[in-house]
């Protein structure tokens, strides 16, 4: 089957030589497409411009993002799909205006091509993206849709409550939990089912690889 496992960071551009991005390696995602495709699948690897884990797997098929928009353009035109792993971290915001505030105390918009410090304090407006995972259904309506959330505040059942939040809001078949909210390891939840607890990469490896089928 073909599977497409996205992975690593977008980045959404302040200026012309600076961005907004987040923390996400592509680790994770990387290492799931080589399970997958030791497992005999067709593997497409959607990872990030700006991962810094950027090991070649044999036998996956590589292609980079950049932005949000670029990464669900990528997805969008992507055909004969039968699953997609979306572990990408996806910038939740973009930059709208920059303002620089005057001595007045209004904020004046600040249209250039780099910002200098010369300018003084600066206010971003971040608005939010639009959410990839809520148009996968649309976009691949037989296939089988795995999400993750990752979270930071709360506790273990907080997590694993937003992660059952997501397979519902999105109509995904499963969804990995992780992150300081949940604690070591994954959570793994599917429809209808109790959430199942996964040590380590190599168990979660091995329970999504046995989903592809």
């Amino acid at each position: 089957m073909h599977c497409i496992v996205t992975a690593g960071p977008t980045y959404e551009p302040i200026d012309q030589v600076r961005r907004l991005t987040n923390h996400s390696t592509g680790q994770l995602g990387t290492g799931l497409a080589k399970r997958l495709a030791a497992n005999g699948h067709e593997v497409t690897l959607l990872r990030g411009r700006s991962a810094t884990h950027t090991k070649q797997l044999e036998g996956v098929e590589l292609k980079q993002f950049t932005t949000t928009a670029d990464l669900a353009d990528k997805l969008k035109h992507s055909t004969k799909v039968d699953a997609v792993f979306h572990a990408a971290a996806v910038s939740d915001f973009a930059v709208g205006q920059i303002f620089r505030r005057a001595a007045d105390g209004q904020l004046k918009p600040l249209n250039v091509g780099k910002h200098s410090t010369r300018d003084g304090d600066m206010l971003l407006e971040l608005k939010p993206t639009p959410k990839i995972i809520a148009n996968l259904r649309e976009w691949f309506a037989v296939a089988f849709l795995v999400g993750w959330k990752y979270e930071v505040d709360g506790d273990r059942d907080s997590a694993l409550g937003r992660g059952r939040t997501q397979i519902s809001e999105n109509q995904t078949n499963g969804c990995v939990v992780n992150g300081p909210a949940y604690g070591n390891g994954f959570g793994w939840l599917s429809n209808n089912h109790p959430a199942e607890h996964l040590a380590d990469k190599a168990e979660l490896f091995s329970k999504l690889a046995g989903l592809a089928k």
